[in-house]
């Protein structure tokens, strides 16, 4: 941005890289050129400053389709002035003493541009339907403000060059752009409710799959069990069989052993028997050959080992003259008869201490 310093009847003006400046001085051209600096009077002179460099131009308007949408239209314009002087002349591009920016050349060059631009996009989107353009009206559009605005004489006379021409967006109005956004975004909607009943429907097969296999887990568990009451069982039989067998056998053995037993006492009794029978035939065979008064002394000292204790025995002479008479074949003395005698039996001591 160029600089004016004032003083007294007397200014000094200091350009920039990007400023072509034209003095003019009583209608005559004093400096012209890109980084001047110079001393002027402003009371004889007028300066003029036009950028060079490249300007941006955004543009937005609204156009009417074929099938009578209203749409909008935004784009860029890319120009530069290439003839300073020429567009000094035509557009106000002065300078203020005090130093401000141009006056009014850039708002004059913006409603050119705006204007042409406006009036050729109207004429090709009108004959144009609303899906026509939302399609490709944007390339079309951009070709044909790009020959046109090349092609303008009042723009060459001015001295400004179109470098390029770039159209943003065509859109319709709020509540038709949602009208026409809603078949994409009700397929795009039925597309992710689609992606969440399959994953939903994943989910479920997946927590199937789980409980199918926890199922036969559990399954599989029960006749793991089962199998072990099972074993369990037979066990408990084999035990409780091989118990009894045992018992069994143990009875079997004790009643063999009490069989033995029993077998081995009855033979015993019965050798007893025997022995004692055959001792007692012996005796009978013994005792048929004796006479009546050795049987009757048997008799005597047989019951005398069960009598009670005789202490005195009192023997009167018919007793004894009759034992003797037994004892020697009846062969007695004279006079032995009728006396009582008074004799200690031998063996009364014996007898006595067997009956106690």
């Amino acid at each position: 941005m160029a600089s004016i310093k004032n003083y007294p009847w007397i200014s000094h003006f200091l350009g920039s890289p990007t400023g072509y400046v034209v003095h003019l001085q009583s209608g005559t051209v004093r400096h012209q050129g890109v980084g001047q600096a110079f001393w002027f009077r402003p009371s004889t002179s007028v300066l003029s400053e036009v950028p060079v460099d490249d300007q941006e131009l955004p543009i937005l308007f609204h156009a009417i389709t074929r099938d009578h949408q209203d749409v909008s239209v935004q784009a860029n314009v890319t120009y530069r002035f290439i003839d300073p002087v020429s567009v000094s002349g035509r557009l106000d591009f002065g300078l203020q003493p005090v130093g401000a920016g141009p006056a009014g050349g850039r708002e004059q060059v913006a409603t050119i541009i705006g204007q042409l631009c406006q009036s050729h996009a109207i004429d090709q989107l009108a004959t144009t339907t609303l899906a026509e353009a939302l399609e490709r009206g944007i390339s079309q559009l951009r070709g044909i403000l790009i020959a046109a605005l090349r092609g303008d004489a009042r723009l060459e006379s001015t001295g400004i060059e179109i470098l390029g021409v770039q159209v943003l967006a065509i859109r319709p109005q709020s509540d038709v752009e949602r009208a026409l956004q809603t078949p994409v975004r009700e397929q795009l909607q039925a597309e992710a409710d689609r992606a969440v009943y399959e994953r939903r429907a994943l989910a479920v097969e997946r927590e199937r799959a789980i409980s199918e296999n926890e199922m036969a887990s559990q399954i599989e568990l029960a006749i793991r069990r089962e199998q072990l009451v099972t074993q369990e069982g037979a066990n408990a039989r084999r035990q409780a069989e091989e118990k009894a067998t045992a018992g069994l056998v143990e009875a079997h053995a004790a009643a063999e052993r009490k069989g033995i037993g029993a077998a081995a006492e009855a033979n015993q009794i019965r050798i007893v028997g025997e022995a004692s029978a055959a001792k007692e035939a012996a005796a009978m065979e013994v005792y048929q050959g004796m006479d009546q008064a050795t049987l009757l002394a048997l008799a005597l000292r047989d019951a005398a080992g069960s009598l009670p204790n005789i202490g005195n025995l009192t023997i009167t002479p018919d007793l004894l003259s009759g034992a003797l008479a037994g004892l020697l074949g009846g062969n007695l003395p004279a006079g032995g008869g009728g006396h009582t005698a008074h004799a200690a039996i031998p063996g009364t001591a014996a007898l006595n201490q067997a009956g106690a």
